[in-house]
């Protein structure tokens, strides 16, 4: 036993060697060792006295780490005798004398015990261990109270489901801690453990705990101000910022206190860095996640940090290459003036525009007009920070900020030039397009102007970057405005910086011209068929030829502007390219390589795949057999993750490619998300091909759809989630050609784990996506396709779902009576009621499929969750409700036809209510429903027809019916009018003079669904010689051309659909009698014979084609 304790000596010693052969050789050996035989290695080690330091840090770290993973397995292999050896020696090594970086180490090993021995009911299996702690904690040895206060803010669940008959005791225990005449590592460690226990406890204890130990709450805060003031230990400064994250309410008593520390630090330059850093995130972190409760209690305070935050913006390092290099390295997000914008962009988010932008804007001026060029810069840099946070409240003085920032591009200086098209290229993304249609005359010529600054390449690359950020959002009638201008300039700086990437390798500025081009084009599509022969062979040459490693990136952007100047010109003109171009695409992939993991043209080739697929469409079928390899295999990557423990964390927490999430207790979860935005753009692409390839997608679709499934429940990025939701109802669409059985198999396979994931989905955005997939699956599939006991889940989703939405509708009424409810809340609760309103549509959207593939056979399954929709007609619910609600039962009674009977009760004074409901949205929902129940609903509800006629009338004739808001609305009652004239007018007395008021309200021209109705009604009656419309001798003809004209003027119906035809033969009789035609004419405005002329033209081509 002696020989083998002195070999594993020897094989820790290894462990730590600096030689990588022998460490390597050394951990074979070590995981190749029997587990109960490391247990009691590691074990002796630790206890042994005579082994070094570094060899027993490493035997309790190695000791942790087998725990960690294979605790309860070794645990349970033991004899009991053994087990309690086990556990006594582990407590008694805690209390030798040892080094504190041993000691906590130790402690770290017993917490990982404690944590395996409490079961999933709470009980805690180890009760020696909760003896133990008080012990310690009562014991005069500091170490020993540290020790304990160490262990239990590892495992704060250590008392499992006796905590509340402990809860004074623990109390107590950490009171007693905190106390001055404490050890100060005791005090430190004590701050830890409530931390750590206030952060255990979920929302639903949060209340209790933080009553209970909110006075405590004081000296918490003063003892991490001792340690800020000592500047020794971050830690405590670290736990206050996850606690504002976690839980700012339970700070609310000291929130003046936090700031007034944290101030006093971000305010002195005696501090190092890092903890300037980490008090402006105490601050910052407040501000987001409790911003109503620092807007009303810490307002003063926000007054001096936002010059502050300003102030360390203008931290930046001159450096002569910085405009002229070509290679350009990502922001330092440790650097002052990175950390200082991100901070005053979260400041504006979270406490929104009232607040930060009048501080921000009175320091603008003395900023720009600054001699140092680091003052302008940082200026211009914060007008772009604080766009989206303050949108609502800067787009009202929008002309005074843009009066200030188009001087700027002008500048002296190189770099104040950049954050100038910085602040215009961000705005035009935060408040397009009003940006654009406002000061287009002055963007565009300005950004041109700099794309001439060849002295300074960064300048001229930032420019064509603004520019892609302005066209993309910019109207199209108002960017073809400038499309010679443009465009002459790109291809003058293409050409240009072509033969300078084969003169000298640059390519930064080629690179950003590719991509502006492409965007420039993607707006003004067909107009920039113009410049498509000149611009194809440069860019075709570049992809052929660009094929080193550091120009991967230049033929990827080559690639994505290709692919978007094709879809811009259409199949037309580009098919005489298309094979060419595909061919190239293709090259890496058929010629036997495949292109490496981190090869950027990956994600390019992707979208411009799909892209190719929407130009070429069936022909795009023959490239799939090479496409699908590449695609399929990026869209089923795997992430890598990885269980980390603090200091693990600690060690590439700065690494942007990794992702974290505390699980609490010395857990953490990590992944690696650098690739899954290419994983989910690849989960796109496919979607893209089922849905414009249909059956010619026949062949891939069982393959996809077992990777999609799968991805429903892929929560490390919503994105994939929400293509592999979308994917669904169009793969199902692929699958019909392969007959109804390989159909319902592919369903019974979507089915059960498409209604589970809708029960389980955290974030709203997916579930929306979710909902809506369902709907449309529903439809796709048809009649019937529900099971009995699917139909039963999907009732219960549209249970929980209209629970939750009531239950959430009290929650934000409740809100509105806090103390700290102001505007700001105001905002974030309309946001949430937004989001509400989305997924109430999509809720409707399956009762909507199930009525429409079901008819009446839906009715007894409605039956049971029609009370949640009765709610929603309530007339005390808020608008959006009653909308949805009416949009419900509009369903019932357009697909149940005489079968919604048994709901008239309901529905029908919701409609005579609604119908002149004060919201246009509400009126357009019950205008609806009138008109479905003229139509479908029979003989039986011609009394309520004919009551519906006068209220419908009042609404038409409303002077304000024809406004933008109320049109749609007026449509549909005019729609439900007709409707009521045509299927269900036995209980009318007085029709013909109701045809007359009709025939007064023509033409329409917002609606194209309720179009077809009006105008088919009108050809029936001219088509029947009927009077009232005609007139005495004819004389409405020019009346009726008329009105026919501005139809297809406004084009809200289509020429050549069946009523559009009618119309067209209508004019065609009248053109019979020349003389009746030219007076008919003569009332025409130049537009409606335009369109008139317009739709001969197209009845023509389509005759002939």
């Amino acid at each position: 036993m002696a020989a083998d304790q002195a070999q594993f000596q020897q094989l820790l010693v290894s462990l730590l060697s600096t030689d990588n052969d022998v460490r390597q050789q050394a951990e074979e050996t070590y995981n190749n060792l029997p587990r109960e035989l490391k247990v009691t290695h590691l074990l002796a080690n630790i206890h042994n006295g005579q082994q070094s330091e570094e060899a027993r840090q490493m035997a309790a770290v190695l000791l942790r780490r087998l725990f960690t993973t294979e605790f309860m397995e070794f645990y349970k292999e033991i004899p009991a005798e053994s087990q309690n050896q086990l556990l006594q020696q582990i407590l008694l090594a805690v209390q030798q004398e040892v080094t504190p970086q041993l000691r906590r180490k130790i402690c770290e090993v017993i917490a990982e015990v404690a944590r395996n021995l409490i079961d999933e009911d709470g009980n805690n299996q180890w009760p020696d261990i909760l003896q133990f702690l008080f012990q310690c904690a009562n014991s005069p040895t500091p170490q020993l109270q540290e020790s304990a206060l160490r262990i239990f803010t590892s495992v704060p669940s250590i008392f499992g489901n006796q905590e509340t008959q402990y809860i004074d005791l623990i109390k107590q225990m950490l009171a007693k801690s905190m106390d001055p005449t404490s050890d100060p590592e005791v005090r430190v460690q004590a701050v830890r453990a409530i931390g750590a226990f206030i952060l255990f406890h979920d929302k639903e204890k949060e209340v209790s705990i933080y009553k209970h130990f909110a006075d405590m709450l004081p000296r918490m805060i003063v003892i991490t101000g001792e340690t800020i003031e000592a500047q020794d230990d971050q830690n405590l400064l670290k736990l206050l910022i996850e606690m504002t994250e976690n839980c700012p309410k339970f700070l609310r008593p000291q929130l003046e206190f936090i700031f007034e520390i944290c101030m006093k630090v971000f305010s002195s330059q005696d501090f190092e860095d890092s903890w300037r850093h980490l008090v402006l995130e105490v601050m910052v972190s407040l501000s987001e996640n409790a911003p109503a409760m620092v807007r009303k209690r810490a307002d003063k305070y926000i007054v001096a940090l936002i010059p502050l935050v300003l102030q360390m913006m203008t931290d930046l390092e001159e450096d002569e290459d910085w405009s002229t290099t070509d290679v350009v390295d990502d922001d330092d997000h440790s650097d002052n003036n990175v950390i200082a914008e991100s901070s005053l962009d979260r400041l504006a988010c979270g406490l929104g525009g009232k607040v930060v932008l009048p501080h921000v804007m009175n320091a603008l001026p003395a900023m720009l007009s600054h001699a140092d060029w680091k003052h302008r810069f940082a200026a211009l840099m914060a007008i772009s920070a604080i766009g989206e946070g303050c949108h609502k409240q800067m787009e009202a003085i929008l002309d005074e900020v843009m009066s200030g920032v188009l001087n700027f591009l002008r500048d002296p200086h190189p770099r104040v030039r950049y954050a100038a098209c910085n602040a215009i290229g961000q705005m035009s993304t935060d408040f397009a397009p009003t940006f654009e249609k406002k000061f287009h005359s002055q963007v565009i010529p300005g950004l041109l102007s700099l794309l001439d600054d060849v002295e300074n390449p960064r300048v001229q690359a930032h420019a064509g970057a603004a520019l892609v950020n302005f066209s993309e959002d910019c109207p199209k009638n108002i960017l073809t405005r400038y499309l010679d201008g443009i465009m002459t300039k790109l291809e003058t700086i293409l050409n240009s910086k072509f033969k300078e990437l084969v003169e000298k390798g640059n390519k930064l500025v080629l690179e950003q011209v590719v991509t502006t081009i492409a965007s420039v084009a993607d707006t003004c599509e067909a107009e920039f068929v113009a410049y498509y022969d000149r611009l194809m062979p440069c860019l075709k040459f570049i992809i052929q030829n660009a094929n080193s490693e550091d120009l991967r990136m230049l033929r990827g952007k080559t690639i994505e502007c290709v692919s978007l100047i094709g879809l811009a010109v259409g199949r037309d003109k580009f098919i005489g390219d298309a094979g060419e171009i595909m061919d190239m695409l293709l090259v890496n992939h058929t010629e036997g390589g495949e292109l490496p993991d981190d090869d950027p043209q990956t994600s390019y080739l992707i979208t411009a795949w799909a892209r190719m697929c929407k130009i070429l469409g069936k022909q795009f079928e023959q490239y799939l057999p090479v496409v699908m390899g590449p695609v399929m295999r990026t869209a089923t990557m795997k992430p890598e993750v990885a269980m980390l423990d603090n200091d693990e964390v600690e060690d590439i927490e700065g690494d942007v490619d990794w992702s974290f999430i505390n699980l609490g207790e010395q857990q953490n979860f990590a992944i690696r998300t650098a690739g899954m935005d290419d994983k989910a753009s690849a989960c796109e692409m496919l979607v893209c091909y089922a849905r414009e390839l249909k059956e010619g997608f026949a062949e891939y679709a069982e393959e996809v759809v077992r990777q999609m499934v799968p991805m429903l429940k892929f929560y490390f990025h919503d994105g994939v989630r929400t293509a592999a939701a979308e994917s669904l109802p169009y793969l199902l669409d692929c699958a019909k050609i392969k007959g109804p059985q390989y159909l319902e198999g592919m369903w019974l396979y979507i089915c059960p784990e498409l209604l589970k994931v809708i029960n389980t989905e955290p974030e709203a955005d997916v579930q929306s996506e979710l909902l809506k997939s369902l709907a449309m699956c529903i439809e796709t599939l048809g009649p019937n396709c529900l099971s009995e006991e699917a139909m039963k889940q999907v009732l219960e989703i549209i249970n929980k779902y209209l629970v939750e939405h009531f239950e959430r509708a009290d929650k934000r009424l409740l809100a509105r009576n806090e103390e700290d409810y102001d505007d700001g809340v105001e905002e974030e609760l309309a946001e949430q009621d937004d989001t509400d309103v989305y997924i109430l549509s999509k809720i409707v959207d399956i009762t909507h499929a199930l009525f429409l593939t079901n008819k009446a056979q839906f009715l007894p399954a409605f039956e049971q969750v029609a009370p949640h929709f009765v709610k929603l007609l309530d007339p005390s619910r808020p608008v959006a409700d009653r909308q949805w609600g009416v949009c419900v039962f509009d369903d019932l009674i357009e697909f149940c036809g005489p079968a919604c009977a048994p709901y008239s009760q309901i529905f029908t004074p919701a409609l005579l209510q609604y119908i002149s409901d004060k919201s246009p949205e509400v009126r357009q929902a019950a205008a609806y429903g009138c008109g479905v129940l003229g139509q479908f609903a029979g003989e039986q509800f011609a009394v309520t027809c004919a009551q519906i006629i006068p209220l419908l009338v009042q609404v038409i004739n409303d002077p304000k019916s024809r406004e933008i808001d109320n049109i749609n609305a007026t449509e549909n009652a005019i729609s439900a009018y007709t409707k009521i004239l045509k299927f269900n007018p036995s209980a009318l007395t007085n029709l013909d003079e109701l045809i007359g008021v009709w025939f007064s309200w023509l033409p329409i021209s917002e609606d194209p669904e309720e179009a077809t109705h009006i105008y088919g009604y009108l050809c029936d009656l001219i088509e029947a010689n009927h009077q009232v419309i005609l007139g005495a001798n004819n004389c409405n003809l020019p009346r009726i051309v008329s009105i026919i004209a501005e139809a297809f003027c406004t084009k809200v119906l289509e020429v050549q659909s069946a009523t559009g035809t009618r119309m067209l033969t209508i004019v065609k009789q009248v053109e019979s009698n020349p003389e009746v035609m030219q007076a008919c004419i003569s009332t025409l405005s130049p537009e409606q014979q335009q369109a008139l002329q317009d739709a001969y033209r197209e009845v023509a081509t389509a005759g002939t084609a």
